[in-house]
């Protein structure tokens, strides 16, 4: 559903604000549009997408990274000299390319290569780690997220790579990224629960919902399959719904509840997969009634307008 939204009246806009995303950025300015808890303090607007694209271009400028270098290519781009000081930058890079592809450029063509790019740049990061490397090589890529202690190189390359597999499920599964990007998302919520407004439990539940039912399919991935309820357990850790979730632990944090991405991933991974439209109605429209606030402008903006993409279809089965 996120990659039906229509950004068709912001994109008109950019004919007044293209020159923007040609202006230089240095790379203070890009990173201070990030705030404490890793959240670009940007708007939802075509101006807002010119501003990322400028981020993504003064952290590129600061890598020295040249247009010949492919970065869709792992190779290409584990290959690429950085200094460990870099190690931060890459990691914003990562999560800029994941933003740019997930908020503003749903169905574009360029969507699925600007997800590969950010997942590139995440790996890169994970093996600027020597010990990430050195257990990889010896003990597998599993054993090596378990020891891996960068919580934004791991959130944000598995981010990219999640969002990849949905593309093309089947293909995923065949190439066994699922039991590699759980592990990844494990040890986020190991590390910090917290992160991106309890993420990890976002992605948990999102990932439990789209695993694949067919046995067919499972073999490849140790019979991991589709699993509603356990769904259920992430997702009531960042919603406040005691009926639905009266058999799972309730809302973890109320901070939870300022974060509007956990609600509508609430209804569009759990609540519509199962068919309850008059719950997943009323939480999207919650989404909808309540102000966008000042902590979260880009992230709350953007969630109001999946909402109202997802309570369309929600409204036609009610």
């Amino acid at each position: 559903m996120r990659k039906a939204l229509c950004f068709a009246a912001l994109m008109a806009l950019l004919v007044g604000v293209s020159a923007l995303a040609q202006e230089t950025m240095d790379l203070d300015t890009a990173l201070s549009l990030f705030d404490e808890n890793d959240a670009i303090r940007i708007e939802y607007s075509a101006e807002g997408r010119a501003q990322l694209e400028a981020i993504i271009e003064a952290f590129r400028t600061a890598l020295a990274v040249p247009d010949t270098l492919d970065e869709t290519n792992e190779d290409r781009v584990g290959e690429f000299a950085v200094t460990p000081e870099q190690k931060d930058v890459i990691n914003r890079l990562s999560q800029a390319y994941y933003t740019l592809a997930n908020v503003f450029m749903g169905g574009e063509t360029d969507e699925k290569t600007t997800y590969i790019k950010g997942k590139q740049w995440g790996f890169k990061s994970l093996r600027m780690n020597p010990d990430f490397v050195a257990v990889e090589r010896s003990d597998g890529f599993v054993a090596a997220v378990q020891q891996e202690t960068d919580l934004a190189a791991l959130y944000w390359a598995n981010s990219n790579w999640l969002r990849i597999a949905e593309f093309d499920v089947a293909a995923a599964v065949r190439g066994q990224i699922p039991p590699k990007a759980k592990a990844i998302t494990e040890r986020t919520l190991e590390i910090a629960p917290e992160y991106m407004f309890y993420g990890a439990y976002r992605s948990l539940g999102a990932f439990w919902s789209g695993l694949p039912s067919n046995p067919l399919l499972t073999i490849f991935i140790g019979g991991m399959r589709q699993d509603y309820p356990l769904a259920l357990s992430y997702l009531c850790r960042v919603v406040d719904e005691p009926d639905i979730c009266s058999e799972c632990e309730g809302l973890i944090d109320p901070i939870c509840l300022d974060y509007f991405e956990n609600r509508t991933f609430f209804a569009e991974f759990y609540l519509m997969k199962l068919d309850f439209w008059e719950d997943a109605a009323r939480i999207l429209q919650s989404v909808l009634d309540e102000e966008t606030g000042e902590l979260y402008p880009l992230m709350n903006a953007y969630a109001q307008e999946n909402a109202r993409q997802l309570l369309e279809e929600v409204n036609k089965h009610l």
